[in-house]
């Protein structure tokens, strides 16, 4: 008897653990969640066609029911859950799961609206053509290796002897331990064109592949934005594909009410849930960030997908459907992660490693079946020969087999005088009578010459590879002209790769953004230039409720990057921003930019190139500001990046782009403004996701409320002071002279509507952080400091009030003034009415053909 400390067996915890993870890993990886390259199938699914099978369910059989397949599987085969066996075989009958579905369903097998399928008591099934064609076809001519099942009682095969890469036929997707595989599915014909072009040519490459094999083909149709994820899928094995469903624009005739725009959708992404997307729509509609859409019906049969999207009267259907490709699953990206097993090991593959682990699976399948044919082919030549020997000596084998005792001393005599094998004496003993005949003598003689033929043509497969590929090649022809349907899933160059800037024009433009979010760009010279203390035209539809936040201008080329008070920056190029007539109201900005509900954007900056010595000065509301360098946002993500890091309360107000030997001027909401160095001493280069320093000391209540910046070679020319308040006496006058001021100028504009120029040496450089000095003195208590600029005499500005009127007109209009001036009226506004922003019109460009 084993005493008890005999028992223990001291062990060290971590190996231990390290070995037994290992083990369930490769278990999983190996016996569960990974595809096998050469038949793509995991083993659950191997178990159940070869059930099937093996129960004679074959497409020329009646349907049986899908509990007694499941019951066989479990009970032989797969050790598991019968619910992953059931869910397994109700995959393999969906159309909309499987581009050639393996199995045929009768009954309830789910439906894209992820409808459960009916209990497997209810539904019934069989074999497909293709199943049979194509994997099972062969498997008793021992192609394959088979194992023993899990209790030793059977043996199922190791792999099935596929005729077609079936792998990339219907793809595979599964979660192993530490690892992942997602492989879409593609189409037959053109895959045998692949293998076949490869046969040809072994030396064939993944770019030359794609000739004959373009992307992947899902079940439900749809479209491909675009090759580059397909070419990083067939090269490296991992790629994003874009997939995009199939919509069009039509008008809906209503008895009694106007006719409205729709938007029909007929086809989805793959895997798309179609019940949850009218729900996200719906979702997106009622929260407001999608606007335009009136009604969302789902008008589908057994005829095809019809979703129906109805727009209002006055919403753009292009702008629309952009925003769902954008915000719902319409648009869906596949993920593709091409990894599967080869020789019992987990490896990612490229489209030509996929093909070749294939071929060369074929080449092994039809040597063994070769072999075996050319074995039973022998063995029954080895028996005719037997019986022609019988038919040649027939009277002395007659007497000899009369003479013998019994059986056995009648096959030993047939061996030792006519030097016959046991196995032909055997067939000799068995012989009936009529083949005695002359007739059936001839029949073994012809039998014998079609073998002998049959045997030759068998040993020269063997010995020749250029007859196994050719026999490769006509089954895969045979496959393709039985069972290859057209391709259901086009490709499309996508949109931004196929714009082609130099066919845009790159005319002036001015972005306006209101403050519940609606944007638009309209040309420049929508604005003829106006005289001063004009009311303006109106630049936008505005709401009572809501009234212009943001204004820029740019040029159509440009990229605008849009930064949020949460510290995250967007891009668009500037000519996708849908152009507008003065009196439209814009779009959503949510509809162009995927920002949260939560996020508000709080500056636009116009980016003709992102070059090395340019920066972005951001400003803070609590006053923070940092500089960083523009190459840092070169590549912004379509969800964005961030640009700042902000502390607690604090968000991002102001974005300028500025260079070393530039200077930043900051003004305040009560007339204040500090001019320091934006060189490396005064705000050194920082990186993307920092904080920034201190700008400015405020007094009470005083708040931030623009920044510019002044140009390098301008800097050098002004002097520098320590003071920190200069005493506001020391400069009285109220009108400069224009001539003894060379260079720029500082716009000052308020609220109320007046404004002026002040040379830009009344404001001396200061070290950051300090308090700075008056920039102007107000009408009346209640006027304000709206915007601050930086201008040259021959600039022109557009003002812009709260309720979205614009002006026009040039710089030189407003007359010079000192610091310490209150300024002229630029513009005259009604009593509910306030500036809201300033804005320079960028100079004419070289595609600007409009004259004003």
């Amino acid at each position: 008897m084993t005493t008890q400390p005999e028992r223990i067996i001291p062990t060290d915890l971590s190996s231990e653990m390290s070995q037994s993870y290992l083990e369930y890993a490769m278990s999983v990886i190996v016996g569960r969640a990974l595809p096998d390259a050469r038949d793509g199938l995991k083993p659950v699914h191997r178990r159940i066609l070869y059930a099937m099978y093996e129960l004679g369910l074959t497409p020329d059989r009646p349907f049986r029911k899908c509990a007694r397949v499941v019951g066989e599987v479990l009970g032989k085969y797969h050790p598991h859950g019968d619910t992953a066996v059931y869910d397994a075989l109700v995959r393999m009958a969906q159309n909309f799961s499987m581009r050639d579905p393996l199995i045929e369903g009768h009954g309830n097998f789910g439906s894209i609206d992820n409808d459960p399928p009916a209990a497997m008591r209810y539904t019934e099934c069989r074999l497909q053509n293709l199943s049979v064609n194509a994997l099972l076809r062969d498997i008793e001519a021992e192609t394959v290796d088979f194992i023993d099942t899990f209790d030793g009682s059977q043996q199922e095969p190791v792999v099935l002897p596929a005729r077609l890469p079936q792998l990339l036929l219907n793809g595979s997707s599964g979660i192993a331990v530490g690892m992942a595989t997602n492989i879409p599915p593609h189409n037959l014909g053109e895959l045998v064109d692949g293998a076949i072009a490869m046969i040809h040519n072994p030396e064939i490459t993944n770019i030359e592949l794609m000739k004959y094999i373009p992307g992947p083909d899902f079940p439900t149709g749809g479209q491909i934005l675009g090759r580059s994820g397909i070419k990083d899928a067939y090269i490296s094995g991992r790629g994003s594909i874009t997939m995009r469903g199939v919509a069009e624009i039509e008008t809906i005739q209503h008895r009694g009410r106007p006719d409205r725009d729709a938007i029909i959708v007929t086809e989805l992404p793959y895997q798309t849930n179609k019940a949850a997307l009218i729900e996200k729509i719906a979702e997106l509609v009622n929260d407001k960030r999608i606007d335009g859409i009136a009604d969302i019906r789902d008008e589908s049969d057994r005829d095809g997908m019809r979703i129906v999207i109805e727009l209002k009267r006055d919403a753009y259907a292009r702008v629309v459907l952009n925003n769902l490709y954008k915000q719902t699953p319409i648009q869906a990206n596949f993920g593709a992660n091409m990894l599967a097993l080869v020789n019992g090991e987990p490896q990612i593959l490229n489209l030509k490693d996929f093909l070749g682990v294939f071929l060369e699976f074929r080449v092994q399948v039809i040597i063994r079946r070769t072999t075996y044919e050319l074995r039973k082919a022998e063995e029954r030549d080895h028996i005719l020969q037997g019986l022609l020997v019988a038919l040649a000596n027939l009277d002395p084998i007659i007497q000899l087999i009369r003479q013998a005792a019994d059986t056995s001393s009648a096959k030993r005599e047939l061996v030792e005088q006519f030097g016959l094998s046991e196995v032909q004496a055997d067939a000799i003993l068995q012989m009936q009578l009529r083949r005695l005949t002359a007739l059936e003598s001839e029949k073994i003689q012809a039998e014998h010459q079609e073998l002998q033929r049959k045997i030759a043509d068998l040993t020269d497969i063997l010995q020749r590879r250029e007859r196994v590929d050719q026999i490769i090649q006509e089954e895969l022809t045979q496959l393709k002209s039985t069972h290859a349907t057209p391709r259901r899933t086009q490709i499309v160059e996508e949109e931004g790769g196929i714009v082609d800037i130099d066919l845009i024009a790159n005319e002036q433009a001015v972005i306006l953004l209101t403050e519940q979010g609606y944007i638009k760009r309209m040309p420049v010279n929508t604005f003829g230039q106006q005289s001063r203390a004009t009311r303006g035209k109106s630049g936008a539809k505005i709401k009572e409720d809501d009234g212009v936040e943001h204004f820029l201008s740019c040029c159509d080329h440009d990229q605008i990057l849009f930064f949020s008070d949460r510290g995250v920056v967007y891009v668009i190029s500037a000519y996708q921003i849908p152009s507008s007539s003065r009196t439209a109201r814009g779009v959503p900005i949510v509809q162009m930019l995927p920002i949260p509900k939560d996020e508000k954007i709080t500056s636009m900056v116009a980016v003709s190139e992102f070059t090395e010595d340019q920066y972005l000065v951001m400003l803070t509301r609590q006053g923070y500001i940092k500089k960083t360098a523009l190459s840092a946002y070169a590549n912004i993500r379509a969800n964005g990046l961030i640009a700042i890091t902000l502390s607690e309360g604090d968000q991002l107000r102001w974005v300028r782009l500025a260079k070393e030997e530039d200077s930043i001027i900051i003004g305040t909401r009560q007339g204040m403004a500090i001019h320091f160095k934006a060189d490396n001493e005064q705000l050194r280069p920082i990186g993307r996701t920092a904080r920034g320093v201190r700008s400015m000391k405020l007094k009470g209540t005083d708040e931030i409320i623009s920044v510019d910046i002044l140009p390098g070679q301008v800097v050098a020319n002004i002097g520098t002071s320590e003071d920190e308040i200069e005493d506001e006496n020391l400069e009285s006058e109220e009108l400069v002279n224009e001539e003894t001021h060379v260079g720029p100028w500082v716009l000052a504009i308020t609220t109320g509507g007046y404004g002026k120029r002040v040379p830009v040496n009344q404001f001396r450089l200061q070290n950051r952080a300090g308090m700075g000095v008056k920039a102007i003195r107000f009408k009346n208590a209640q006027d304000q400091l709206a915007a601050i600029h930086i201008v040259n005499q021959e600039d022109e500005m557009m003002i812009v009030t709260s309720r979205g009127i614009i002006i026009r007109q040039a710089v030189d209009a407003i007359s010079p003034q000192s610091r310490m001036a209150t300024g002229i009226r630029v513009q005259r506004l009604d009593d509910d009415d306030a500036i809201a922003a300033v804005a320079l019109v960028p100079p004419a460009g070289e595609d600007d053909e409009s004259e004003e």
